[in-house]
């Protein structure tokens, strides 16, 4: 039996179906190309999810990773000091709105704390019914119990209602929905800059300041959820940018520490003034290793040039794919290295045709086919993810 058949007949075996897995293994990756375990070559357009930000085999990663396993300190939990932990907070607030840090592990995890955050703070100020939450159409915020109440999608919500209460969805970009939704009782507010998992809807800056000034006026804590589109991924190094606003709450994740682990609360003093020693914790928040590489990515996507190249090659990224002369495609977004585009065909079989022609693509929404590459992409990439796009959606035009 080949390595192949073996890995996925004890996958199918022993992990929880959770997963349509295709039929081929990853082994081992270089830069932006990913390779299975018979040698097959695919060019990366899915980055773990928006995660490896630096792609595979990155040396000062990899170097900082072993040089703090070296030191053996890997894990001592949240009840001790570390340098690493210190001082990626110190970087982060340097460089963001937050005046503090909370350090988890996972995006849906910074979501379900930054929630608890502005429940402990409306509790502080002694507004017992200030529960709501108001979260968007198309978002998506995570799968646990929490952040999926704020992820109002029938399949993702229906085989676990029911919801949290008090959670309360408006129409994304939609001023006079969130007016129509955010009250005295709203304790909390989460919106993505720009939706990924939703199909890459980016906000209007206005619709980000009107939630800010209603968030204001109702007291509410404004909660930036920048797990996917944050950190560099649309040239800027943060996607509310744009907005010329700051949230109470930020909440990242995915590239944060190169394809470890992670996720962090930012948050102004107002809020973590709420948070007392028991209010909130992990066993496994603030490991050595994992801040160590997530210093490496933060110094990497700070670096001269850095942000810069992310923008051009995403400016290219949009350009070529606009040029792609397809019926099949009904419009091109994005910002960044974070794009999509949007399909009148389930996006299923582009997805599929992609792993033959050596490309890993993802698809967002219900049509969407989204672009979120290692952050170190270049534009021959890009040609020569346009070739085969072409040919894959020419080869669908002939079956159809």
């Amino acid at each position: 039996m080949s390595i192949t058949a073996e890995v996925i007949k004890k996958d199918q075996q022993y992990s929880v179906p959770v997963a349509a897995r295709p039929d081929f293994v990853l082994a081992r990756g270089e830069g932006v190309t990913l390779y299975d375990a018979d040698g097959k070559a695919y060019t990366d357009w899915v980055a773990g999810i928006a995660v490896n930000a630096l792609g595979y085999g990155d040396k000062e990663l990899m170097d900082a990773v072993s040089a703090q396993m070296g030191r053996g300190l890997i894990h001592v939990s949240g009840l001790y000091h570390t340098r690493a932990l210190a001082e990626l907070a110190e970087l982060l607030c340097a460089n963001s709105f937050a005046d503090k840090v909370y350090f988890c592990n996972s995006g849906a995890e910074a979501n379900e704390g930054a929630l608890k955050f502005a429940r402990k703070l409306a509790y502080m100020n002694e507004q017992p019914n200030k529960t709501k939450a108001v979260s968007f159409t198309q978002a998506f915020h995570g799968r646990t119990m929490g952040a999926l109440a704020m992820t109002p999608t029938d399949k993702y919500q229906t085989p676990f209602k029911p919801m949290v209460p008090g959670s309360v969805v408006g129409e994304f970009n939609s001023i006079e929905s969130a007016t129509e939704c955010i009250d005295a009782d709203t304790a909390a507010v989460i919106v993505e800059p720009i939706q990924g998992e939703g199909g890459i809807n980016i906000a209007t800056a206005e619709f980000l300041q009107a939630l800010r000034r209603l968030c204001d006026e109702h007291e509410a804590v404004l909660i930036f959820d920048e797990i996917q589109c944050g950190l560099g991924r649309t040239g800027e190094l943060w996607a509310h940018s744009f907005a010329d606003i700051s949230p109470d709450i930020m909440t990242l994740a995915k590239p944060l520490a190169g394809g470890l682990p992670v996720g962090a609360i930012l948050t102004s003093d107002k809020v973590a003034g709420a948070m007392k020693p028991g209010d909130h914790g992990s066993t496994f928040s603030g490991g050595a290793v994992v801040m160590r590489a997530a210093e490496v990515v933060i110094k990497r996507v700070l670096s001269p040039g850095f942000m810069e190249q992310v923008a051009e090659v995403g400016d290219y990224l949009l350009e070529r794919l606009s040029e792609i002369n397809s019926p099949h495609i009904t419009d091109v977004r994005g910002r960044g290295l974070m794009a999509g585009i949007e399909l009148d065909i389930a996006p299923a079989g582009v997805v599929n045709a992609g792993y033959e022609h050596g490309l890993l693509l993802v698809s967002s929404g219900t049509n969407v086919i989204r672009f979120v590459p290692p952050l170190i992409v270049q534009k021959q990439h890009v040609d020569e993810l346009i070739e085969k796009l072409t040919l894959i959606l020419e080869a669908i035009d002939v079956e159809d």
